[in-house]
């Protein structure tokens, strides 16, 4: 499998072509901010997500249009904690998800869908704080 990454590649990775989705997460630091494609459960990052389920990292923001389910999508890195807020369109069926945000432990921000995708485009044109 190869992945394709839309960042810096190093110099042992052929252009944006990476080995593994460990190899393609491996620099990811605690807090970033992970714009995750897919809608739904359909076309997701499911080998990212893992990866970075076993990388351990936390304190991310996840930008998505839904939070995953229990044991699928960006629900495993709720599972583990590792999301610590949370910009979606859809929250749905996620216990995980409610129990956190109840609790305080989870920061959500509900955005429409078009607004969402309108945000992610004006940021990748250079347009700041839309």
């Amino acid at each position: 499998q190869t992945l394709r990454c839309f960042s810096t590649a190093p110099a042992d990775v052929d252009g944006k072509i990476w080995p593994s989705a460990a190899a393609a997460i491996a620099d990811v630091p605690n807090g970033a901010t992970l714009l995750v494609g897919g809608f739904g459960l359909c076309g997701i990052p499911e080998n990212l997500i893992n990866a970075m389920v076993e990388h351990g990292t936390t304190g991310h923001t996840a930008v998505s249009n839904n939070a995953g389910v229990d044991d699928f999508g960006l629900g495993l890195l709720l599972q583990t904690k590792q999301v610590k807020r949370m910009i979606s369109s859809y929250v749905g069926e996620n216990k995980n998800f409610e129990a956190q945000y109840l609790s305080g432990e989870l920061e959500v921000e509900l955005t429409p869908q078009g607004t969402l995708a309108e945000r992610l485009r004006a940021g990748g044109a250079g347009i700041p704080a839309f």
